[in-house]
């Protein structure tokens, strides 16, 4: 941009060397414009300084994000947290909603599209959920 700058510069030295009257319009008018253009000139500089601010900025952010990536991303598909790698991949415990029996699974080995059935009580361990088509809550009522 201090070319731009420098340029305008020069046309308003080149005004000032050829002695222009502002008395007269039409050296009004060019005065008028040397002087616009250096406020344009400036107001380039100062957006010129602050996109290379923001450049600089947003730079560091994606080198930023970057670092998380290789933090939290494996190979790029999986998402591996830190958390994830600590918890053992063994066996969990579940209650039965029907009897209360703990049952271990291993969470690799569940199909939630088969049933599966307590062994204790032979219900099923995971049970659907009503399904709450209308929007409304069904509404239970107490008769004392």
């Amino acid at each position: 941009m201090s070319k731009l700058t420098d340029r305008i510069s020069y046309l308003q030295g080149l005004a000032a060397g050829m002695k222009l009257n502002p008395e007269k319009d039409s050296h009004r008018l060019i005065l008028g414009i040397l002087d616009v253009l250096g406020e344009v000139g400036d107001s380039f500089e100062a957006l010129a300084e602050s996109h290379g601010e923001l450049s600089n900025y947003v730079e560091s952010i994606d080198e930023d994000l970057a670092d998380l990536e290789a933090d939290y991303y494996d190979d790029g598909n999986e998402t591996v947290y830190e958390a994830d790698k600590d918890q053992d991949e063994g066996p969990i415990e579940y209650e039965c909603p029907h009897c209360g029996t703990v049952v271990k699974i291993d969470p690799e080995d569940v199909d939630f599209d088969e049933e599966a059935l307590c062994p204790a009580c032979g219900k099923e361990l995971f049970p659907e959920l009503p399904d709450d088509t209308d929007g409304k809550k069904e509404e239970k009522t107490d008769k004392q």
